[in-house]
C-alpha cells in the first residue's frame, strides 16, 4: 500500500503525517519554541498556534553534538540532521487506535550524544502491536546540562517535562489514553526517567516506567559543575549564561570534544549529567524511586563494561591497576572478593569491568527494586553479541526491545544472526508492560527474582546477588 497523507488536530492546529500499512507517522513535531538565539541556556518556551499544517514527514534536526570517537563510532550510529528545530517528538500511532496505551522513549547518549532518529529506536513494532510509540529529542551537553551563572539547571531534563506535558495534553487525538503513559528510556534516556519520575509533578502524569541499564545517582551542584567548569577554561571565559551566549554551538561542541580526547571510562575526564537542584530536580532518583508507587521494569546487562572498554584495553589491566583503579572509585575490598569469587576464572580486567558495571548501573538499579513495595520488575539482558567480543555490552538490548534487529545500529552491535525469537519474547514483554503493568514475570520482592534474558531465558533469584549487596 502507497504512503498517504494523514492529518490529526491538537490544540496548536493541525499536524500532517503519513499512513502506510496500518501504521500512522507524525516525525518532528515541535513541541517547543527554537532554543535559539536568547532562548539558548533558558528552559523551553511552548510553541506558539499555528495557522497552517505542520509538516510531520522528517526527523526534526538533532541537537548540536560530536560523533562517537574512535571504535566506539564503529559501534554506535550517528545521525546528523542539521536545523535549529531539535526540541521534537515523533509518534508512531495504529490506525483507528483508540483509548490506547502510550510509550515515551528517552534515548541515551551520555547526555550529549544521541537522537531519536537511529533507526532502530523505529516505534512500527510498538504501533503494529497496539501501543502509541512516541520519541523525543531534548537538549544535549552543555547546551542541555551546563551549570552556569545565570541559567537555570537541568534544561535538558525541562525540555524533557516539556515533551511530556505536551504528550499527556495531545495524545487523546492521535488515539491514545493520557493516563496510560509508561515512559522509558536506556543509558542517559534511563537516567532522565528516573529524574522524571523523581518529580512530583511530572511522576503524576505516567503509569509506568521502564529503566534500561540507567545511572540512577544524580550529583550536586558543584561536582555536575566540573565539565562546564572545564569547558570554560578551554575557551577562556566565566562559567556565565552570557559568555556561554556568546559562543556558538559549534565551537561549544568542537571545545569539548577537544578535552575529552583520548580519555577512557578510567579517565577522570567529567561528564554531563543532570544536577540536584531545589527547583528542577530537589531529590535524587535514587532515593525518590523508593517512593514511587507505579509500576517499574527496571534492569541491566550484563557485561555493560564491554561496549567502553575494548578487550585489549581489558588484558592490559592487571592485579595493581585493579587495586589502583578499585580505590579511586571507592569499591569495597568485600565487592570485590565477592566479584572474583562469581567469576572465578576471569582475568582482572573482567573483574575490574563486572564491578564498574555492578557500582554504576546494577547496584543501585537492584537497591530501587529492593526499596519499592509497589509491583518492581527486575531482568538481566545477558545474550552475548559476537561482535568485538561485546559480548552482552551496554546498548545491546535495544535493538531486541525494538524488534528492529536488521536495522543498521542494531547489526552493528548484535551481528547479522541475532536471535529473532529472543527479539520477540522482549519485545511482547515490553509491550506487555506499558499495556498492563506486568511484562510476565514475577516482581522482584520478595524472592529477589529477575528475568535473565538469553536464548534460553529464564527466570531465576538474582545472580552475583552479594557483589551488588557489597556495593550498596
Amino acid at each position: 500500500m502507497d504512503d498517504r497523507t494523514v492529518d490529526v488536530t491538537v490544540s496548536t492546529g493541525t499536524i500532517r503525517g503519513v499512513g502506510h500499512d496500518g501504521i500512522l507517522r507524525y516525525f518532528g513535531i515541535p513541541y517547543a519554541k527554537a532554543p535559539v538565539g536568547e532562548l539558548r541556556f533558558a528552559a523551553p518556551v511552548p510553541r506558539a498556534p499555528s495557522t497552517g499544517a505542520v509538516n510531520a514527514t522528517a526527523f526534526g534536526a538533532t541537537a548540536p553534538q560530536s560523533p562517537y570517537p574512535g571504535e566506539l563510532g564503529d559501534l554506535l550510529a550517528s545521525v546528523d540532521i542539521p536545523g535549529d528545530d531539535v526540541l521534537t517528538l515523533n509518534i508512531w500511532s495504529p490506525e483507528h487506535a483508540q483509548s490506547a496505551p502510550v510509550v515515551v522513549w528517552i534515548h541515551g547518549g551520555a547526555f550529549e550524544r544521541g537522537t531519536s532518529a537511529l533507526p532502530s529506536y523505529d516505534g512500527s513494532a510498538f504501533a503494529r502491536d497496539g501501543v502509541i510509540f512516541v520519541s523525543i529529542n531534548y537538549r544535549l551537553g552543555v547546551e542541555g546540562f551546563a551549570v552556569l551563572e545565570g541559567a537555570p539547571r537541568n534544561i535538558g531534563l525541562l525540555d524533557a517535562v516539556a515533551a511530556l506535558a505536551w504528550v499527556r495534553n495531545e495524545v487523546a487525538a492521535f488515539g491514545g489514553d493520557p493516563s496510560r503513559i509508561t515512559i522509558m528510556g536506556e543509558s542517559a534516556g534511563g537516567s532522565m526517567v528516573a529524574a522524571l519520575l523523581a518529580r512530583s509533578e511530572t511522576r503524576e502524569l505516567v503509569a509506568g516506567a521502564i529503566i534500561q541499564s540507567g545511572p540512577l545517582e544524580v550529583p550536586p551542584d558543584d561536582k555536575a559543575a566540573r565539565s562546564t567548569i572545564a569547558l570554560a577554561k578551554k575557551l577562556k571565559i566565566p562559567a556565565t549564561r552570557d559568555a556561554f551566549l556568546s559562543i556558538s554551538p559549534e565551537k561549544l561542541v568542537a571545545a569539548r570534544a577537544e578535552i575529552t580526547r583520548g580519555g577512557t571510562v578510567f579517565s577522570g575526564t567529567p561528564g554531563f549529567s543532570p544536577s540536584l537542584d531545589p527547583s528542577s530536580l530537589p531529590l535524587s532518583p535514587h532515593v525518590a524511586l523508593a517512593q514511587i508507587e507505579i509500576p517499574l521494569l527496571i534492569g541491566t546487562n550484563t557485561d555493560e563494561y564491554r561496549l567502553w572498554l575494548a578487550p585489549r584495553e581489558l588484558a592490559k589491566i592487571g592485579g595493581f591497576k585493579e587495586w589502583v583503579a578499585r580505590i579511586a572509585l571507592r569499591i569495597p575490598l568485600k565487592a570485590a572478593r565477592a566479584a572474583h569469587a562469581a567469576w572465578r576464572s576471569a582475568p582482572r580486567g573482567e573483574i575490574l569491568g563486572q564491578l564498574l558495571t555492578d557500582k554504576a548501573l546494577r547496584a543501585p538499579a537492584t537497591a530501587a527494586a529492593r526499596a519499592k513495595s509497589s509491583p518492581t520488575y527486575m531482568y538481566e539482558f545477558a545474550w552475548q553479541s559476537p561482535v568485538r567480543g561485546l559480548r552482552a555490552a551496554h546498548a545491546l538490548e535495544i535493538g531486541f526491545v525494538f524488534d528492529t534487529l536488521d536495522a543498521s545500529d542494531s547489526v552493528s552491535l548484535a551481528g547479522e544472526s541475532a536471535p529473532q525469537s529472543l527479539a520477540e519474547e522482549m519485545h511482547s514483554a515490553w509491550v506487555a508492560f506499558i499495556a498492563d503493568g506486568d511484562p510476565g514475570w514475577p516482581t522482584y520482592r520478595p524472592e529477589r527474582l529477575t528475568r535473565v534474558f538469553d536464548t534460553s531465558s529464564m527466570t531465576t533469584p538474582q545472580r552475583r546477588a552479594a557483589i551488588v549487596d557489597a556495593l550498596s
